[in-house]
């Protein structure tokens, strides 16, 4: 049985599908709400780590000194191999254990937005069966710089860096694992909820189509 180490950072920022996914495959997972205080067990036992979403800023550990550690299990897990999947907030804390800095993305993507693989994405076991371009949900005023050693996989129209591997160990800026009772409680105003919510017939149902292709490429990642 695999065993999936989850981080989570915020009560209302779980692993959505992503967790439907690794339960059907018969996967253990032990999630770990750093939040509430909650302690990082070793990393040693797991198969994989899913590092989800947040409010916090990265180099907030004043505020939340719990980051530091997860910062340096997500180094050890990426360095020595150990398939790592960053979804927003983990993905900018992969990119920063690995030595990239976190700066202000050149907008701050709140919405549906799509994102377009590049030539290494293409070519990359992670999306393989996704398609090139496809709508993502996206919540984040921050952004990753690419890690030294680590591939550019996808871009957006107005934030350049969606998706990068390095080794097995992967940080996606948007979102594909949220479900409309992940959201509701998110909004930050009823015009935002609106638009949003009217997405999920469109951009939603194209984001529900490729998620499923990322959680079993990264399943065989495990193997």
């Amino acid at each position: 049985m695999k065993r999936v180490l989850i981080t989570q950072h915020h009560p209302h920022e779980g692993p959505g599908t992503i967790a439907d996914f690794l339960r059907e495959q018969g996967a253990e997972l032990v999630t770990v709400q750093l939040q509430a205080g909650q302690l990082l067990p070793p990393l040693e036992g797991f198969d994989a780590v899913v590092s989800m979403g947040g409010p916090m800023n990265v180099y907030e550990e004043d505020k939340h000194p719990w980051l530091a550690d997860e910062t340096e299990l997500l180094a050890r897990a990426a360095r020595q191999g150990t398939p790592v999947l960053g979804v927003c907030l983990g993905a900018q804390l992969l990119a920063k254990a690995l030595g990239a800095r976190v700066v202000d993305s050149p907008v701050r993507e709140i919405g549906w937005r799509p994102v377009e693989l590049t030539s290494e994405g293409r070519k990359d076991p992670l999306f393989a069966g996704v398609a090139q371009r496809f709508d993502v949900l996206q919540w984040h005023g921050d952004m990753f710089e690419i890690p030294q050693g680590a591939r550019l996989l996808a871009r957006g129209d107005d934030c350049p860096h969606q998706a990068f591997a390095f080794k097995r160990a992967y940080g996606l800026q948007f979102h594909v694992e949220v479900t409309p009772e992940i959201l509701r409680n998110w909004y930050e105003n009823q015009q935002q909820e609106a638009e949003i919510q009217a997405g999920w017939q469109t951009s939603g149902k194209e984001m529900a189509a490729q998620a499923p292709h990322i959680y079993r490429n990264f399943w065989k990642l495990m193997d």
